[in-house]
């Protein structure tokens, strides 16, 4: 059985999208689905390619137990051919990626807080890079997290 490959978008890929990709892998791996999912995370824009996440990212991950080791890296054209959901942190990045991807890729990107039923469909996840807030983007992102890993068990019979 093909894995469920999922890959999660901000625009400088070292706060939103790392987080996203590390609480996600953290419910697939509690679920023991691990085997049932690649995922990865992605930039926009390729000012932090090569760079860990964001300290004060690491650091909110790390007092709730969740390591983030992703690498930041650029979302490229192509890499809507490897991915099954190209899930976006906000509506910007959802435009971003919608000028890159081809008609049949389209329907594979989503908002990340669309799958928070907590949330208002359309909802961005904020930026702590400008802001701060980086404990309450990881908070956001567990709970969307955890409603996606529910619809993608729900859709593909995991």
């Amino acid at each position: 059985m093909e894995p469920i490959r999922v890959c999660f978008v901000c625009l400088g890929n070292i706060c939103r999208s790392p987080t996203a990709e590390a609480v996600f892998l953290h419910h697939v791996q509690r679920q023991g689905v691990s085997e049932r999912f690649v995922v990865d995370s992605a930039g926009t824009g390729g000012w932090h390619v090569g760079e860990r996440a964001h300290p004060d990212t690491r650091a909110a991950a790390r007092a709730r137990g969740v390591e983030i080791h992703s690498i930041g890296r650029q979302f490229v054209q192509r890499d809507f051919a490897r991915f099954d959901y190209v899930i976006a942190m906000d509506r910007s990045n959802r435009a971003n990626l919608e000028r890159i991807a081809d008609e049949a890729s389209r329907p594979t990107i989503h908002l990340l807080r669309d799958f928070d039923p907590a949330s208002p469909k359309g909802s961005d996840v904020p930026d702590p890079y400008y802001d701060g807030g980086f404990d309450g983007v990881y908070d956001i992102c567990d709970a969307a997290a955890a409603g996606l890993l529910a619809e993608l068990r729900i859709r593909h019979g995991v």
